[in-house]
């Protein structure tokens, strides 16, 4: 064979290989059977917690509410993120705009923080005395099936980080350059 026609069919082929690869790699996670395996089961908290038809009414009026606000804080969050990571990475580096847009993210943040924290002040309201200690005992083992979870997958928890161990390392003395 002629290597001039031989040539663009390899290249032909490992295009096509190229996209079949990335195709496959680009896939949103493992197929709903195996996804199943991995998640927590999520508890029916009507269920568990026994609520009442005007708790239930009260936590949805709380949740369509609470929706657009939350929505709208986490894109605001989400634009500046992005705004501080291409101040930080620009090619030009100024440092009053990489301050000024890590106040804005920090802002954005504590606007999320905020309303979460606001909505789950207003379901502790609606909930029973009774009703709220079953509300920690179902969070609680949510948590913990969420971490076993994370170890089953070897995903590293917080104190697995590279920068967390880092962090928990004793300082050492650096010797000092005259």
């Amino acid at each position: 064979m002629d290597m001039k026609r031989l040539s663009p069919k390899i290249v032909i082929l490992c295009i096509t290989l190229a996209f079949a690869a990335i195709g496959v790699t680009a896939q949103d996670g493992p197929p709903p059977d195996e996804a199943s395996q991995f998640a927590p089961q999520r508890p029916n908290l009507l269920e568990h917690l026994g609520l009442s038809q005007d708790q239930i009414r009260q936590i949805r009026i709380m949740n369509r509410d609470r929706k657009p606000l939350m929505d709208a804080a986490q894109q605001r969050l989400r634009k500046a993120n992005r705004a501080l990571d291409m101040a930080i990475y620009g090619d030009a580096l100024d440092e009053t705009a990489v301050q000024a847009r890590l106040k804005e993210f920090q802002s954005a943040q504590g606007e999320v923080a905020g309303l979460r924290f606001r909505s789950e002040l207003a379901l502790r309201k609606i909930l029973t005395p009774d009703q709220l200690v079953r509300f920690r005992d179902l969070r609680a083992r949510l948590a913990q099936a969420r971490q076993d979870q994370q170890q089953q997958r070897g995903q590293p928890g917080p104190d697995d980080r590279p920068l967390q161990r880092i962090r928990q390392l004793p300082r050492q003395q650096q010797p000092r350059v005259n």
